[in-house]
């Protein structure tokens, strides 16, 4: 069985410029809707990833700028070739936010 070629990579200096047009033209994440910090560089979590609006699996253009947008690593990793309703909802999960042992006081009688 051949070994399948990443249809990314096929143009890869074209890939490349798609790439920093996309960084040049978003600044936050399309799925999770938070700031991307261009900086941070893989395998980070939230560096920036380019992510293709419909999967190249499922015969999407990966060489288009009409299909792709700015995403944080781990969004796209969990969107997979997914839709996006599906990954915010599972992004959507429990809080990670912490019950206090401090009680709550409230101003005012209620």
């Amino acid at each position: 069985m051949p070994a399948r070629s990443n249809p990314r990579r096929s143009n890869g200096w074209r890939r490349d410029q798609l790439r920093r047009r996309v960084l040049a033209a978003y600044d936050v994440c399309a799925i999770c809707g938070r700031p991307v910090d261009k900086t941070l560089r893989t395998p980070h979590p939230l560096s920036a990833e380019v992510d293709e609006i419909v999967p190249v699996s499922r015969g999407g253009d990966p060489l288009s700028f009409a299909n792709c947008r700015l995403t944080h690593r781990r969004c796209n990793r969990l969107k997979s070739n997914k839709s996006d309703a599906w990954a915010r909802m599972r992004l959507g999960g429990p809080s990670s936010a912490r019950p206090t042992g401090l009680p709550l006081e409230t101003s005012g009688d209620w």
